[in-house]
């Protein structure tokens, strides 16, 4: 087995040296695998960074999003083995790589999935909420499509997922009606579960999993019991920003009829759900508590902010689609990796 590590760049100083050192850390052997860095164009010292790890490729990004550059990262990559790894990435250990490529074992697996995200104490209190969280975006929460637990529910998923537990990791079968968002921060998978499918030159992988899950009926995905760290957000400045970016790309790819993932199937009521729980705060406090009872760190503080900042951004960008407001995807051209590893707060 090849395998390559696909890492989309841009503007990532603040992140890259950390996601390369735990990667060449790994006790995976050095010689059977690849680093690929597929760079948007980035003005810092980025790819400075990347030469002096000794990545193996750099591949340009000319479309500069994230899901453009794991299209360009895995063009230029050789391995019959992909690993989707984000620049805000740490791999917590240094067997991650060998227990994510060890269910490939099974013939049926296509792809692998951390099972959580990994909370350092050391991380800002934003970076250690979304962890503990186990979303980016509290409307998964509500709608149950997420895929890492979360310490207020106490699941890895809200939706009803076959699964074999393999003692290492879950054998999910995943099919059209239990599917939930999987595909990203240490996304493995089969170079082949590509073929047929739409990934040029975006390659969103939710949708690659449900038209697969489309010709072949049932898809077999392993979700390991291991972590991965995501320096998401460590300001809410910086949330605000990524939220934006998140609805206005999705409006432009939803009209534009690049993306096949039924989003048009999420529980409408727990989008109102999450409307009215955040417009009246109570029931964000009581997910708090429950929160806190399993994982206790005053980083639930952040859940009421994270919230109405959410409701505000993806209703001004909803009224802006439903009057007429022309959609585009956010420019790219002064972006900044917001992660940072910074000091407890």
């Amino acid at each position: 087995m090849r395998l390559s590590i696909v890492i989309p760049t841009l503007n990532s100083e603040r992140t890259l040296g950390a996601c390369l050192d735990a990667i060449l850390a790994q006790r995976f052997p050095r010689a059977d695998y690849e680093i690929v860095v597929a760079d948007a164009g980035s003005a810092d010292r980025t790819l400075e960074i990347a030469r002096a790890k000794g990545v193996d490729a750099i591949a340009d990004n000319p479309l500069k999003t994230g899901e453009a550059g794991k299209t360009a990262g895995i063009k230029a990559a050789r391995g019959d083995v992909i690993a989707l790894v984000d620049s805000d990435n740490v791999l917590p250990d240094a067997d991650w790589l060998s227990r994510m490529t060890a269910p490939f074992g099974d013939p049926e697996i296509v792809a692998a999935e951390p099972i959580s995200y990994t909370v350092r104490p050391e991380d800002p209190a934003l970076t250690r909420y979304f962890a503990l969280l186990g979303m980016n975006d509290p409307i998964c929460l509500f709608t149950g499509n997420y895929d890492r637990t979360s310490a207020v529910t106490g699941k890895w998923t809200g939706l009803d997922v076959p699964a074999e537990d393999r003692g290492d990791y879950l054998k999910l079968s995943l099919g059209a009606s239990a599917l939930p968002t999987i595909g990203a921060n240490g996304f493995v998978f089969r170079r082949s579960l590509l073929d047929g499918c739409n990934w040029d030159p975006y390659l969103f992988d939710i949708d690659v999993l449900y038209e697969r899950i489309v010709k072949s009926g049932t898809v077999k995905v392993a979700k390991v019991k291991t972590g991965i760290v995501h320096l998401y957000c460590a300001r809410l400045s910086d949330f605000a920003r990524k939220q934006k970016r998140r609805i206005r790309d999705f409006l432009y790819f939803a009209e534009t009829k690049r993306r096949t993932y039924p989003w048009n199937r999420q529980r409408k009521t727990g989008i109102l759900l999450f409307c009215l729980c955040t417009a009246t705060v109570l029931p964000l406090l009581v997910q708090m508590v429950s929160g806190w009872k399993r994982k206790p760190d005053r980083a639930w503080l952040y859940h009421v902010p994270v919230c109405v900042v959410t409701l505000w951004v993806y209703g001004v960008g909803t009224l802006r689609k439903l009057f007429g407001a022309r959609q585009a995807p956010v420019d790219r051209s002064a972006w900044q990796a917001a992660g940072e590893t910074g000091k407890k707060q």
